[in-house]
């Protein structure tokens, strides 16, 4: 059990280093002289080279022993935030997300398969659990915190926090683990096939979708809280939003348990997730009222993920691995899609309540989508 924790500490510092830019835009804006949009890209960057790094070094790192590959992913995640923290100008910012994109990429993925590896079958969804757990604290304990030492002293102090954390994982990985190695992963060959498949194409546009409204529309939170002068600060509604991703996450796996029919329930999460952006500007300045869209939307858009990956998992058994491994790279590319196109609509209307309406156009999109797969394999099961 220790070496998964270790596990989650790292996952810990990817979640907090994923989530924190939202909370600091509007200081990095000052610090850089920047917009917040273009503060704002550095979130597209990060993800989008999450996105694509996560597949394609799964293949090419192969053949190296898992210690190395956790090693190696959280040097370069180090390096990256150490110069994220030193950045004078915008060009040198994002090609620090980019980087820290790239780290974040390698480790994830290996730190969740690694963890499935540690123990035995019996235990495994525990492991797994903790492990990806790990990302979720990061964004309800270290989002907050990290927020509190940059009102503190400077964000830069935040980011070297984060550099501590990585460092301290990447330490006690040294220490504590063994030469192992991953089991071979599919070709690209492979993974193109089942990335054209027409079912799978509906699946991921439901999940890029709800990472496109969820996670597009986080990355400017600190513009809208300030566009509609909210009644609680910034911190209280990242705060919230990320108990409920807790919530939402750790819970999810009891409910799909409990339901038989997976596609339901993602229909579900889709319409309570619209739901909230449509309370957002209603209740922002209602007091307690105005907790709860944070709290839905935090747990609606970390709920996607699992559901997802059963029904992949479900009707793709052959390929559970590699289409599991697509549906997080999609999340990925949607967070990353999202957040430059509010970025871009923020830039061309300066018109925060575009970038709600955007969400709302969105989700509605995939919601009608997820309808469609549910009437599609109703019609085939008869």
């Amino acid at each position: 059990m220790k070496k998964i924790l270790i596990l989650a500490l790292g996952m810990f510092s990817l979640g907090m280093d994923t989530y924190i830019v939202a909370g600091l835009i509007p200081e990095m804006s000052r610090s850089l002289n920047q917009s917040s949009t273009a503060i704002g890209q550095g979130v597209t960057i990060f993800t989008l080279v999450f996105a694509i790094s996560a597949p394609l070094f799964s293949i090419f790192l192969a053949k190296i022993n898992v210690k190395q590959t956790l090693i190696f992913a959280l040097i370069i995640f180090i390096f990256a935030n150490i110069m994220t923290s030193l950045a004078v100008n915008l060009p040198i910012y994002l090609l620090a997300r980019a980087i820290a994109g790239l780290g974040a990429g390698i480790f994830s993925p290996m730190a969740v398969s690694t963890g499935s590896q540690l123990v035995e079958n019996k235990n495994r969804g525990k492991a797994l659990a903790t492990v990806v757990g790990g990302m979720s604290i990061g964004t309800v304990i270290g989002v907050p915190l990290g927020i509190q030492i940059s009102n503190l002293s400077s964000w830069r102090v935040t980011l070297l926090f984060i550099v501590l954390i990585s460092t301290l994982t990447c330490v006690l990985i040294a220490i504590h683990f063994r030469a192992i190695f991953a089991p071979t992963p599919p070709s690209i060959k492979e993974r193109f096939k089942l990335f054209i498949h027409p079912h799978i194409i509906r699946i991921m546009t439901v999940t890029v979708c709800a990472a496109i409204a969820s996670l597009g529309l986080y990355t400017y939170l600190s513009k809208i809280v300030e566009h509609y002068q909210s009644i609680y600060s910034l911190t209280t509604y990242l705060m919230l939003w990320g108990i409920g991703g807790l919530i939402g996450s750790f819970s999810i796996g009891f409910i799909i348990d409990m339901f038989k029919f997976t596609n339901l329930i993602v229909l579900s999460i889709m319409i309570l997730l619209l739901f909230s952006f449509i309370l957002l500007p209603i209740s922002i300045h209602t007091p307690i009222a105005s907790c709860l869209p944070f709290l839905l939307w935090g747990a609606m858009g970390w709920a996607t993920q699992a559901p997802q990956q059963h029904i992949l998992i479900k009707n793709y058994k052959s390929y559970g691995e590699t289409a599991v491994a697509l549906n997080s790279s999609v999340n990925y590319l949607g967070s990353s899609i999202g957040s430059a196109l509010c970025g871009s609509l923020l830039f061309i209307t300066h018109n925060i309540n575009m970038l709600v309406y955007l969400s709302i156009f969105i989700c509605g999109i995939g919601l009608l989508v997820q309808l469609t797969n549910i009437l599609i394999d109703k019609k085939q099961s008869f």
